[in-house]
């Protein structure tokens, strides 16, 4: 089977702050020798442009986002508008449609323009949306990869999942989930394909070092500021941990989804309020060099999730042989499996975070194992070229 030369590869508002992991893939997709055409909607935020490389990522992505009247009206009569009317339903869906048509018209453009045959979508949002209507307007190949539940992308799903070459999905949990509200419109080629994370990068240059009885206990999480992160419950854990006589340190690495002026606002009330001002940090939008150094310096990694489909986050901090304590919930214990390589507590449950961190802060032994197994794991099952050579694998074949 001939390997793809070249590969379109589209990610919304890229390059985000969490999007490191797309970045890992595209380099290990190069390092394959396929080269990677990065297409993007529009730019993140400037609040959340962090990394050292994104400038880098910017120059070379190309952003779809048009307003052409022209183009709009060009794509009206290639339409498929028995399949959208069958499909789609409220005035939300047909504004995606509209929105997407000229962009759709102008990834194509570029497609034509540089010999790319196939065009993979890390989202199920907008961005597949304007991927369906290239396939459906002018016949451009393209695939998906879902991150989370369907119900977060938007409407249209059958739409955008009939005309996919394959689908990656990250769990089996998640698979499962939209089995049956997909149907007929699943493609027939659907390969589990968890995130993963270039475990050369994260790893440890000395031994892990855990926390010592009476000594300041270092937490760290690395995640955006949004109620959904359970953050909130992570700071009444911090001031139950406080009272109990721990001398407890976090520190958040991670901003809201507007740069600043959303939900990082109620975390500072919040924090003020429980008095936690000498005992917490909220770092902002980092790049990952700051991220793997305070993993490096942390006791414990925390990640109180009400809901996570599977977390790069986690991954990142037991590569880096870090103890990691998460929630059981959404597609995590296909990544952290309870007291073997990490501990679960519930979500939304402060005094069960609090129970754990402090059960994992007097027992160094449970620590240093935790951090050998957890390094384990991620370098057995979750490398980053994993991803990259599904990628490739999958938009070769006939």
């Amino acid at each position: 089977m001939p390997r793809i030369s070249k590969l379109g590869y589209l990610v919304p508002q890229f390059p985000g702050q969490t999007h490191i992991f797309f970045w890992r893939e595209i380099l290990k997709i190069e390092e394959a020798g396929t080269e990677v055409c990065l297409f993007s909607t529009r730019p993140p935020p400037p609040g959340l442009i962090s990394h050292a490389w994104s400038q880098a990522a910017m120059n070379r992505t190309i952003y779809l986002a048009s307003r052409s009247i022209p183009d709009l009206l060009a794509t009206l009569p290639r339409l498929p508008l028995a399949e959208l009317l069958r499909d789609g339903a409220g005035r939300a869906f047909w504004r995606d449609v509209l929105i997407s048509l000229p962009a759709a018209r102008k990834l194509t453009q570029h497609c034509k323009a540089q010999g790319i045959t196939h065009v993979h979508v890390h989202s199920c949002g907008r961005a597949a949306m304007i991927a369906a209507l290239a396939h459906r307007l002018y016949g451009l190949s393209y695939s998906l990869s879902l991150h989370g539940p369907l119900e977060d992308y938007g409407p249209g799903q059958r739409f955008k999942w009939r005309g996919a070459k394959f689908a990656t999905v990250i769990t089996e949990t998640l698979l499962q989930d939209i089995r049956p509200k997909l149907g007929a419109a699943l493609p027939d080629r659907v390969v589990i394909q968890p995130m993963g994370v270039d475990t050369d990068r994260l790893r440890r240059d000395a031994p892990y070092d855990p926390p010592r009885p009476g000594g300041v206990l270092r937490l760290f999480t690395c995640a955006r500021l949004h109620q959904v992160k359970g953050h909130l419950e992570a700071l009444q854990a911090m001031r139950l941990l406080l009272d109990r006589g721990l001398d407890v340190r976090l520190e958040i690495a991670g901003e809201d989804d507007v740069g600043g002026g959303g939900f990082h606002a109620v975390l500072d009330q919040r924090i003020a309020e429980l008095g936690l001002q000498d005992h917490m940090t909220l770092l902002g939008a980092v790049p990952e060099e700051t991220v793997r150094d305070k993993l490096l310096g942390a006791h414990l990694f925390v990640l109180a999730s009400w809901s996570e489909p599977l977390g790069v986050a986690y991954m990142e901090a037991m590569s880096c042989e870090v103890p990691v304590i998460g929630t059981d919930a959404g597609g995590v214990r296909e990544l952290i499996s309870d007291g073997r390589d990490g501990v679960l507590v519930p979500p939304k449950s402060p005094e069960a975070l609090a129970d754990a961190i402090a059960a994992l802060a007097g027992d160094p032994e449970m620590c240093r194992r935790l951090s050998r197994a957890g390094r384990q794991a991620i370098v057995d099952r979750f490398g980053a070229g994993r991803g990259a050579d599904t990628l490739i694998r999958e938009a070769s074949r006939e």
